[in-house]
C-alpha cells in the first residue's frame, strides 16, 4: 500500500493520467498533479517539499522529461518512468530507474513505487 505517501504524477495524456491517479488514490496515496509539462512539474516539485516518489512519462508533448528527473534525483526523490517507446531508449544516466512500457501493468508499477518508498523510508 502507498498509504499516506505523496506521489507526483507527471503525464501529458489525460486518458492515462486520470486512471493512474485514481488507482494511486485507491492505494492510499496522495497524488500530486498530474502535471503535463516540464515547467509545471518543476514548479510543483519546488512547492511540495515532501514528495515520496514520482511516476513520470519520459516524453511530455515531444520533450524528454529528463529535467524533471534530474530535479527529483537532486532532491533524492525516487521515481519510475513510463514510456510508449522502447524502454531501452531511456538515457543511460537513468539506467537504474525502473521503466514501464505503456500500456502500463498497474500492479507492476505499484510494486516498484512501494519498493522505492519503502527504500526511501529506511534510508532516512
Amino acid at each position: 500500500m502507498l498509504q499516506n505517501k505523496q506521489i507526483l504524477l507527471v503525464e501529458d495524456d489525460f486518458l492515462i493520467a486520470r486512471p493512474l491517479a485514481e488507482r494511486l488514490e485507491d492505494m492510499g496515496a496522495t497524488v500530486i498533479g498530474p502535471t503535463a509539462t516540464i515547467e509545471e512539474s518543476i514548479a510543483l516539485i519546488a512547492r511540495v517539499p515532501d514528495i515520496d516518489a514520482a511516476l513520470m512519462d519520459v516524453n511530455l508533448a515531444g520533450e524528454m522529461s529528463y529535467p524533471v528527473a534530474y530535479d527529483l534525483a537532486r532532491r533524492n526523490v525516487p521515481f519510475v518512468f513510463l514510456t510508449a517507446y522502447d524502454p531501452s531508449l531511456v538515457a543511460a544516466r537513468f539506467r537504474d530507474v525502473p521503466v514501464f512500457a505503456k500500456p502500463v501493468e498497474f500492479e507492476r508499477v505499484l510494486e516498484a513505487l512501494q519498493s522505492l518508498t519503502d527504500g526511501k523510508a529506511s534510508s532516512n
